[in-house]
């Protein structure tokens, strides 16, 4: 076949067909909906076994249109005859026998967990989907529940929540999480963090021997964590004799290393020298190093780490 181009007055007249169109369009326009994870939910469960898409909603796949009407879709689930319960799928489908698009429910498999799979044609023939939610479908059921999973179109940025990450990524897809703030990217085989950013968040307690002495926050931004930490000796001295330490704090969960031996130099007001650990559980602990702390003493210190 010789090289060829569309549209053009050389290539059938300036006629495209569905297969050329799809071929340009694909690239040009997002699959999902027109919207974000902030409208309300496209697919709600209905009466009975059956899910209701709501009126007014807007969707594209592969460059095809979709309308669901000004009226809400009523579409039934089947029965579940099974002893186990049965996850199913709403998806919009493209079918490229007829070259339309229609939201229509994949049946599921009794007992058989929900792997997010769906079928993804991208020839000349065959179906293309992409997910507006799941159905949970109990044993003998007379009612389902829905759980919202639309794609949204974004602007080369798919919005989405930490929730609802595209089940099926392309390599160098971004989703930025709308409830989190956190934006990835799929290399091809994971989710990596590109941009986050906590903000300042509070630390929590330690042992009752320590008393802050200003703000004690902690922040991560971008896989580096910065902690902050004022806090006085109260109540009994800090023994060099206590191989453990003491815990003076505790970091939130989002912020905790993930993997042993993060360990920190410091030095108390009164000169005496010590030894601060970042565990993976979240605490922060203090050991004498030379010489007992007396009380009174304040610790003032600033920890920065890459989250690894």
């Amino acid at each position: 076949m010789a090289q060829d181009s569309w549209p053009s007055p050389a290539h059938n007249g300036r006629v495209v067909s569905d297969i050329e169109y799809e071929k340009i369009a694909a690239r040009f326009s997002g699959d999902g909906v027109y919207g974000d994870p902030g409208d309300a939910a496209v697919v709600s469960a209905g009466v009975g076994l059956q899910v209701t898409i709501r009126p007014g909603v807007y969707a594209s796949v592969r460059g095809h249109a979709w309308t669901s009407g000004t009226v809400a879709v009523n579409l039934p689930i089947a029965a579940n005859a099974s002893s186990f319960a049965r996850v199913d799928q709403v998806v919009l489908r493209l079918d490229r026998s007829d070259w339309t698009v229609r939201a229509v429910v994949k049946q599921g498999v009794p007992g058989v967990p929900w792997n997010g799979l769906l079928t993804q044609d991208t020839g000349d023939t065959g179906v293309y989907e992409i997910m507006l939610a799941t159905v949970s479908v109990p044993a003998s059921a007379n009612s389902v529940t829905v759980t919202r999973y639309e794609q949204y179109v974004g602007t080369r940025v798919r919005p989405c929540t930490s929730k609802t990450l595209p089940p099926n990524p392309l390599p160098g897809e971004h989703a930025y999480e709308t409830d989190t703030g956190v934006l990835r990217m799929w290399t091809g085989s994971a989710w990596v963090v590109l941009y986050q950013d906590t903000g300042e968040v509070g630390l929590g307690s330690g042992y009752d021997t320590w008393a802050s002495a200003a703000a004690n926050v902690g922040r991560l931004r971008n896989g580096i964590v910065t902690l902050r930490i004022a806090k006085t000796r109260i109540k009994s001295p800090l023994a060099v004799t206590d191989t453990d330490g003491s815990l003076v704090a505790t970091v939130p969960k989002d912020l905790r290393p993930l993997s042993p031996n993060h360990f920190f130099g410091a030095q108390f007001s009164g000169g005496h020298a010590a030894r601060v650990e970042v565990r993976v559980d979240g605490g922060i602990w203090v050991k004498a190093v030379s010489e007992t702390v007396p009380v009174n003493n304040d610790l003032l210190l600033t920890m920065t780490y890459i989250r690894w």
